[in-house]
């Protein structure tokens, strides 16, 4: 009974993973859905990842002024390994239609040049003892970091657009829909507006329509960074069908 089980819960697992050991010529992530699932879950695990880590080992237990200072700090490895692994993701992903490699691949491309050319810094100068968290100083280059913004826009932007756009096509018209097809439509247009909602937000910040102190005091770029990011890891577990499959 309890082989019987097991079996079971395997063949469930590898069925929800889409491993077909029938085949021994090709490769696990040549799955379509197995990639959007990873990209999904690689999105919305890499906010908590970077916030826990630094918490457990620098004992720093407040949100940085964005998700991209954590490249500073003894969190860097898990930032640069889940960015470059969402980003090959993205480049290798083809979907149905040419649209879709092409957004998806230019969102990789981006995430790929965000890590090359990183944000600025979080001390003052190298071993600065009032950012004890911070383990790696860079000479400041204005160009730099305008570029990085720049990567970090065009980055979300596409993703952003894959949700609203992209993700919400059929090849059916809309009174043949299925009841499940609609549901995640419905997830696509909330999580792309509120991303979208999240990057006007940051916009606003940077031009500072938003009072300056009450923006970088409470760290808002952080916050609506990772609420962009949490919508998008949704909106590509969705896409794989994780929930609402036909």
């Amino acid at each position: 009974m309890n082989k019987e089980k097991k079996q079971n819960s395997t063949s469930k697992m590898q069925k929800m993973l889409h491993l077909d050991y029938r085949r021994d010529d090709d490769i696990w992530l040549t799955n379509t859905q197995t990639l959007r699932r990873l990209i999904g879950v690689l999105g919305i695990a890499l906010p908590i990842l970077l916030f826990a880590f630094l918490w457990i080992t620098a004992e720093h237990a407040s949100a940085l002024e964005s998700i991209s200072h954590y490249y500073f700090t003894r969190a860097n490895p898990i930032f640069i390994i889940v960015v470059s692994i969402m980003a090959i993701f993205l480049m290798v992903y083809k979907g149905r239609e040419p649209i879709d490699f092409y957004m998806s691949f230019i969102a990789g491309v981006f995430a790929i040049l965000l890590l090359l050319f990183p944000t600025d810094n979080i001390a003052i100068t190298c071993c600065d003892a009032d950012a004890a968290y911070s383990v790696t100083y860079i000479q400041d280059n204005v160009w730099r970091v305008r570029f990085h913004y720049i990567a970090a826009a065009i980055f979300l932007l596409s993703l952003n657009y894959m949700s609203l756009f992209v993700f919400t096509k059929s090849n059916k018209p809309k009174t043949e829909l299925t009841k499940e097809k609609k549901q995640r439509n419905a997830i696509y247009k909330i999580t792309g507006t509120i991303m979208f909602c999240a990057l006007l937000v940051i916009m606003l910040g940077l031009l500072k329509v938003i009072p300056e102190d009450f923006y970088y005091q409470n760290h808002i770029t952080f916050w609506m960074e990772t609420v962009a990011i949490e919508c998008f890891g949704i909106a590509w577990l969705v896409k794989g069908e994780t929930i609402f499959t036909d």
